[in-house]
C-alpha cells in the first residue's frame, strides 16, 4: 500500500450539506433552521443565554488551579498510597518515616499525610511511622513483630 492509495474507512466522511436548494431538497426554505427567533436568523455564539447572565459570568473569579478555585470539590486529605508489601524492601528493625518512603521512591511526596494500606504480604519486624493505617495494615506490620505508629495530621 502506498501514501496514495490511502482512503478513509466507509462511512467515515459524509457528503456536504447543501442548504437552501428549494422544497424538494429537503433542506430549503428555512434550511433546516425552524421557523423564527434568533438562531433562525444569525448565528448565537457558545455560551449565549439569551440575555440571562451566562454560566461563566455567574461563577466565582479565582485565579490558578487551587483546591480553593473548585468550591463545589469537597477538601478530603489526600494522602500519599504505600502498601505493606512495599515495605519488605527495607531492613529488619528499621524505622520508616514520611521521608524514607518518598527517599525510597514509594510516594513522590507527602500531600497530607501517608497513608499505608494492607495489600501485600510483610516479612520482617519493621517501626512505621505514618499518618494513616488501614486495620489490615496494622494487623500485618503487627503480626510480623513491628510497630505501627501514628504521626498527628497537619
Amino acid at each position: 500500500m502506498r501514501l496514495h492509495e490511502l482512503r478513509p474507512p466507509e462511512g467515515a466522511r459524509r457528503p456536504r450539506k447543501r442548504v437552501g436548494r428549494g422544497t424538494a431538497s429537503g433542506r430549503g426554505k428555512t434550511s433546516g433552521r425552524g421557523m423564527k427567533g434568533q438562531k433562525s436568523r444569525e448565528q448565537v455564539r457558545p455560551g449565549f443565554e439569551g440575555g440571562q447572565t451566562p454560566l461563566t459570568r455567574r461563577m466565582r473569579k479565582r485565579r490558578g488551579i487551587s483546591k480553593s478555585a473548585h468550591p463545589r470539590r469537597d477538601r478530603r486529605p489526600e494522602y500519599a498510597i504505600v502498601n505493606v508489601g512495599q515495605l519488605s524492601g527495607f531492613p529488619a528493625g528499621a524505622e520508616l518515616g514520611p521521608n524514607d518512603f518518598i527517599q525510597a521512591g514509594l510516594a513522590k511526596r507527602i500531600r497530607d499525610g501517608i497513608r499505608v494500606l494492607g495489600e501485600g504480604d510483610l516479612d520482617r519486624p519493621l517501626q512505621v511511622m505514618a499518618h494513616h493505617f488501614s486495620s489490615s495494615a496494622r494487623q500485618k506490620i503487627e503480626a510480623a513483630g513491628g510497630t505501627a505508629t501514628l504521626l498527628p495530621s497537619g
